[in-house]
């Protein structure tokens, strides 16, 4: 479940090859097995969907129920994820010293601890959110832990599956909030999901050889020249210019959104463009690193400019030049 548990948004990718020494502690092993650090960007992506989609009233009852539901959820997803996956691991140089390969931790405990974990948050979000935010989070788990898992070795398409994992917490939050889903709700889903391509592009390119050692089927492995790799980083950067200013279209956000969620955008894509033109581990890097940077700040300053709302939830009318003409 994923911005990023697709790698989940694997930001521990960003380190250098010559990985330090893992924790040794229990609990440590246990965090990184869940990926909590990791998986605490998904449940931002859940929180600001849900503020887009309240009011100015927060329940913070649900707000705490959905974050620790979507945290848990998100967790069990990267437990089973590395259960499965513990031989591929052991085969690459970033993860050889997780706790499964390692021994560090048994295969039945991390089963039993991904069980508990998705049973823990199912129940929180049941309780805490409602119907529709409960089955979007178990939805995303089964989809990240039984498809986008195994499609890893089987297809280049397994890096569009995880994407689409990586847009739902948005989903889940608006929907804990508004009690349905709008229009705000999926730009937003649209934004992340759109956001992973080439973010997970450059990592893959970054990462071939290990991900060859493996055998996981990324687009670099069958792209040599990494000409179309390339291509469809600038192309998918290039769509979240129209994303990002369609919520202020559907008076989601600001003018300032507007504004610094077009240029952040626009930085985006000049940096694909320098990544399909160059083709290299360091313009894959700055992408990559770049993309690290985008997502938080493009977020922030949702939130911050953000319009609540049910103060346009039943308007027939949400003209963009009205909304300017108030600055």
């Amino acid at each position: 479940m994923t911005v990023a548990t697709q790698g989940t948004t694997e930001l521990e990718h960003s380190a250098p090859c010559t990985t330090a020494a893992s924790p040794t502690t229990l609990l440590g092993d246990i965090a990184t097995l869940l990926k909590l650090r990791l998986t605490g960007m998904v449940v931002i992506t859940a929180l600001v969907g849900y503020f887009l989609g309240s009011g100015t009233a927060v329940n913070w009852l649900s707000l705490v129920a959905l974050s620790l539901g979507t945290w848990m959820l998100a967790g069990s997803a990267s437990a089973l994820n590395q259960w499965w996956e513990i031989r591929l691991d052991a085969k690459m140089q970033r993860t050889h010293n997780r706790p499964l390969p390692a021994a560090r931790i048994a295969r039945s405990t991390a089963m039993m601890l991904a069980i508990f974990t998705g049973v823990f948050g199912t129940i929180c979000l049941l309780l805490g959110t409602n119907v529709l935010a409960t089955w979007l989070g178990v939805g995303n788990l089964v989809i990240y832990a039984f498809i986008y898992t195994p499609l890893k070795r089987r297809t280049t398409l397994n890096t569009v599956v995880g994407a689409i994992c990586g847009g739902v917490p948005p989903l889940m939050g608006f929907a804990a909030a508004a009690g349905g889903l709008a229009a705000p709700a999926y730009l937003l889903a649209g934004i992340l999901f759109i956001w992973q391509i080439p973010h997970f592009l450059a990592l893959a390119w970054m990462y071939k050889d290990d991900y060859a050692r493996a055998g996981f089927r990324m687009l670099p492995l069958i792209d040599p020249t990494g000409k179309t790799t390339g291509n469809m980083a600038v192309l998918y950067s290039l769509l979240l210019i129209p994303l990002a200013a369609g919520l202020t279209a559907v008076n989601s956000a600001g003018l300032t959104f507007l504004i610094l969620g077009v240029l952040l955008s626009a930085g985006l894509v000049v940096l694909s463009i320098g990544f399909r033109r160059r083709r290299s581990r360091p313009s894959a890097r700055r992408l990559f690193l770049a993309s690290v940077i985008y997502l938080p700040l493009l977020l922030a300053v949702l939130v911050v400019d953000r319009v609540p709302y049910h103060a346009h939830r039943t308007s027939a009318r949400h003209p963009l030049l009205l909304k300017i003409s108030r600055y």
